[in-house]
């Protein structure tokens, strides 16, 4: 029996507690026709996995089993290859939390296999990125090309999709003027990305080095976020104006809750995050849309454009992804971090 080296996750805990424990256990098989075998170069490092590994995401139904490998940003070179061709040994692929869908449904065959109800997730109800190896349908992965290396190419298939889709969502254009709520591994991305747009983007962060880091991507205006929403957005009012759009990665009710505030009636707030929305006056006339992920031609649109992005990263060991984890928990890391085997 093959063995490889991955950090298991045996029982939900706090991420203090160093729940991940590294263990060898069992290369996965390819265990259907058109099944891949990867070996990983590079996983990045998500705050879902953190809402995971401390059981804040039970009534989710996440994960789904235990024991359970985490991790759903995934790149690395195929070694055994599927039935269809459309991967061969050797190639450089991604993968997204998407690790498959049926194919078959209303929401497959519209392109929106992001949202099928039989959808597998990476890391999360089958085995993920933090091993030496993994096991995925050849249907599910992206090709990377040469010019961007295993470590960049990672977080595009978490937090840049999951950008990609919201900015779109945001309906961005020239002369609309949207708001990043929260500057880390996905806001990082979304910054880029409205610009690409045209749009006027205003960076929106508690922490001076992310509110720096979005002036560096390219942020039009960068407000500090405050606790008190009432407070947070008379300054917004006094620094920028109200906004036509906002988006919200921060994992915070609160969060949204300014976030609706802070656009003008007839405004659009887009919601990347789990959380309830506090605060909704109907008679202003705002829309509220939801967004997770997005498809496979989503992922291979934003690949194709990824030389025009800067994708901020550090990497680490495999071995330290308690650490790593702890550190974004405390929002340490500034966009992305990045576990190599």
């Amino acid at each position: 029996m093959e063995t490889m080296k991955a950090m298991v996750l045996g029982r939900c805990a706090p991420i203090e507690t160093r729940p991940l424990k590294l263990k060898s256990i069992q290369v996965p098989q390819a265990k259907k026709k058109g099944d891949l075998m990867i070996e990983i170069e590079a996983c990045g490092v998500c705050r879902s996995n953190l809402h995971m590994i401390e059981g804040d995401w039970k009534h989710l139904g996440s994960p789904s089993a235990l024991p359970v490998v985490p991790g759903h940003e995934v790149v690395g070179v195929v070694r055994k290859a599927g039935s269809a061709g459309k991967a061969k040994v050797g190639d450089r692929v991604g993968i997204t939390p998407l690790a498959s869908s049926c194919l078959k449904c209303d929401y497959c065959s519209a392109g929106s296999e992001h949202l099928c109800e039989s959808a597998e997730i990476t890391g999360e109800s089958v085995q993920g990125g933090y091993a030496e190896y993994i096991s995925v349908n050849e249907q599910f992965v992206t090709p990377i090309p040469d010019s961007i290396d295993s470590e960049h190419a990672a977080p595009l298939f978490c937090p840049g999709i999951t950008a990609y889709k919201a900015v779109k969502a945001s309906e961005p254009a020239a002369g609309r003027s949207v708001g990043i709520f929260g500057v880390g591994g996905v806001g990082h991305f979304a910054i880029q990305l409205a610009k690409l747009e045209g749009s006027r983007v205003v960076g929106i962060s508690r922490t001076k080095k992310h509110l720096d880091l979005a002036k560096k991507l390219g942020a039009d205006n960068v407000v500090t976020y405050q606790e008190s929403t009432e407070q947070f957005v008379k300054s917004l009012k006094r620094q920028e104006g109200l906004l036509d759009s906002a988006i919200v990665f921060a994992p915070s009710e609160q969060a949204i809750d300014a976030a609706v505030q802070s656009v003008k009636k007839g405004g659009l707030v887009v919601v990347a995050v789990v959380g309830n929305i506090p605060n909704f006056l109907a008679f202003d006339e705002k829309t509220i849309r939801g967004t997770v992920i997005g498809s496979r031609q989503d992922m291979a649109d934003l690949v194709g454009i990824a030389g025009s992005l800067k994708v901020v990263i550090e990497t680490h060991p495999l071995t330290e992804a308690n650490e790593v984890l702890t550190r974004l928990k405390k929002s340490e890391v500034e966009a992305r971090a990045v576990l190599v085997p």
